[in-house]
């Protein structure tokens, strides 16, 4: 493991414990605080449907069916997860994108990260000036960056 790719690693771990990114589903009312018109419809509509089964003679019987259907898809809405980051799906187009999107792409790296990268000793000279000019081009830098500086720097050592 280069020394970028370390500090790299080490940053997007401390992000994960910090924002307590475990891929754990945690109860939350976020859905309701977000989207309370969606909430009211939902049980309009279900309500609706009770009153429509409750007085047809053939779907009366299964009410109870309603109600744990009912129960059972709407506990969905009340769970959130946070995914965590992980190294290896930087740069990765498959299906874990959809669970967590392009975060690499879409967060920027935390000055610290390039701090330790521009004093790190480990850190040859042409990967700091890349750096340094990535920065003047760019500004702030994603964690995509920061992986391509990486990406240059596993190549350059396994050559």
């Amino acid at each position: 493991m280069t020394e970028i790719q370390r500090l790299l690693t080490t940053t997007i771990d401390e992000l994960n414990a910090r924002e307590k990114r475990d891929n754990r589903p945690r109860f939350s009312i976020s859905f309701i605080r977000n989207h309370p018109g969606l909430f009211v419809g939902m049980y309009i509509a279900w309500f609706a449907t009770l009153v429509v089964m409750l007085r047809s003679e053939t779907l009366a019987d299964s009410v109870w069916l309603l109600v744990v259907l009912f129960i059972l898809f709407n506990a969905f809405f009340f769970f959130d997860v946070n995914p965590r980051y992980r190294y290896e799906d930087i740069d990765v187009l498959d299906f874990r994108v959809c669970f967590n999107g392009e975060w690499y792409n879409t967060r920027f790296a935390p000055e610290q990260l390039i701090n330790n990268i521009l004093q790190s000793p480990r850190v040859e000279e042409p990967y700091k000036a890349q750096l340094q000019k990535m920065i003047a081009t760019k500004g702030d830098l994603s964690f995509y960056d920061i992986f391509t500086l990486a990406r240059a720097e596993a190549a350059q050592s396994a050559g």
